[in-house]
């Protein structure tokens, strides 16, 4: 089926993007967007951004002798105004550092143009024992240039 939707997005001149829908199930008894479903809104442009790469995280953990896995180190989010029930939204993530055990990634939420969130996210790379590793260079670079050239 040929569609113009594409489930994971599209990689785009810096970076990544995603679109969605905010559903009721996603508000609070205000009608806004609840605080923490943001992370649930962000962790998807991180993981469709790379599965967009052709990186898909389940099978890094066993990719190599010492597996691979990424985890949010720190994360620092700026609410800048609210989204609504129906409301469409467009999730930009892209890579400001990515080398040694560390990926650094940029992410806004933005509603027709609006940015709604900014978020820096810290991400660790780590093995399959929960000790750092390094990211391996071939997808640092990816991830590098998909966020400079689309």
């Amino acid at each position: 089926m040929n569609s113009p939707f594409l489930i994971a997005g599209e990689l785009t001149s810096g970076g990544h993007r995603l679109l969605q829908r905010v559903y009721y199930e996603d508000t609070d008894f205000s009608g806004l967007v609840y605080h923490a479903r943001y992370l649930h809104f962000l962790e998807r442009g991180r993981t469709d951004y790379l599965r967009c790469l052709g990186v898909e995280q389940r099978e890094l953990i066993g990719a190599d002798e010492e597996g691979l896995v990424f985890v949010v180190h720190r994360m620092e989010i700026d609410f800048k105004s609210p989204a609504r029930m129906d409301d469409v939204l467009t999730i930009h993530t892209s890579t400001e550092k990515a080398g040694g055990a560390k990926m650094v990634l940029s992410q806004e939420i933005r509603r027709d143009g609006a940015l709604l969130i900014a978020a820096k996210v810290i991400i660790a790379v780590i093995n399959a024992k929960g000790r750092p590793r390094r990211l391996p260079e071939a997808l640092a670079q990816q991830m590098l240039v998909a966020s400079k050239e689309g």
